[in-house]
């Protein structure tokens, strides 16, 4: 399963690649490329896996993806229900720092520009006070071509260098050093968890996945991912629970824990307040009040 690398279509007459999608949901395996990317969501709920963590996503937010750091939009299961009439839809700016735009980035007057994409490796997500700019921003290079296009491109990249509160993706101690074959290993572990998140997984059926025993298994899923294997399941599922809380599902606390993978009641309580700080009744009562 040839996931990663992935290869972005390149024009010969362009240096910035602006591609706009509209899909029935998104790429289903975790990727990487030599491409940075800026990608607007106009449409779309989901988590977003980069590197060593997880993020859930929704319609009008924009995400700086970094250099060869492996991601995967994950839409909702309802995107892959029959006949669901959803669809996604966004907005991506690819651009290779390394490539033809090399020699832009070692002009002085780029620095300030150009230390950032150095520093965004690990991704960012594009604070929600400065949405309403950068999706105009992004807009506008959509529509512009040639020398404009450029120009306008380099000023959403200062605007995002100067904006103290671009929040990081994947954490500060995320290595990006891993081979091709690494990657595709990793990679099938992580589409494998992501898809059947919400059934019984042991840690068996998963160390199958790359070919290994459990043992040396649970050592390469910590040293790649700095999580345990149960950790991480449980984050996945503990993530798809908020967003089923928050979106007011019709089902009881009870019936979301198990529908997310989780065999009792009382340990997706001991988890859910693990990782999140407060009872899922309290998360959904703080986040009624946020919304009022």
């Amino acid at each position: 399963m040839k996931v990663l690398p992935f290869t972005i279509p390149v024009p010969h007459d362009r240096t910035i690649i602006v591609l706009e999608e509209v899909l029935p949901h998104f790429y289903t395996y975790l990727h990487r490329h030599a491409e940075v990317q800026i990608t607007w969501i106009q449409k779309g709920e989901g988590t977003l896996l980069a590197g060593n963590s997880m993020h859930a996503f929704k319609d009008g937010e924009i995400y700086l993806i970094g250099a060869n750091l492996p991601h995967l939009f994950k839409s909702d299961p309802a995107y892959f229900q029959p006949d669901s009439g959803l669809e996604v839809q966004t907005v991506t700016i690819f651009f290779n720092p390394s490539g033809k735009l090399a020699a832009l980035f070692s002009l002085p007057e780029m620095k300030s520009a150009g230390t950032f994409v150095e520093q965004s490796q690990n991704g960012f997500k594009v604070p929600d006070g400065s949405y309403t700019d950068i999706a105009e921003r992004i807009a506008n290079i959509q529509q512009a071509s040639g020398a404009v296009q450029l120009s306008l491109f380099i000023e959403i990249l200062n605007s995002l260098s100067i904006n103290t509160a671009m929040e990081p993706l994947a954490s500060g101690n995320y290595t990006h050093s891993m081979t091709d074959p690494e990657g595709m290993r990793i990679a099938a572990v992580y589409n494998y968890i992501m898809q059947n998140y919400n059934n019984v997984l042991s840690l068996n059926e998963v160390a199958m996945q790359a070919h290994l025993t459990p043992t040396a298994f649970c050592r390469y899923f910590k040293k790649h991912t700095r999580h345990t294997f149960v950790h991480f399941v449980n984050k996945i599922r503990v993530n798809e629970a908020c967003k089923m809380l928050v979106n007011g599902s019709p089902d009881s606390i009870a019936a979301i824990a198990y529908s997310c993978g989780f065999n009792s009641i009382t340990n997706f309580n001991h988890v859910f307040k693990q990782l999140t700080g407060v009872s899922p009744r309290d998360y959904v009562n703080s986040y009624s009040k946020t919304v009022e």
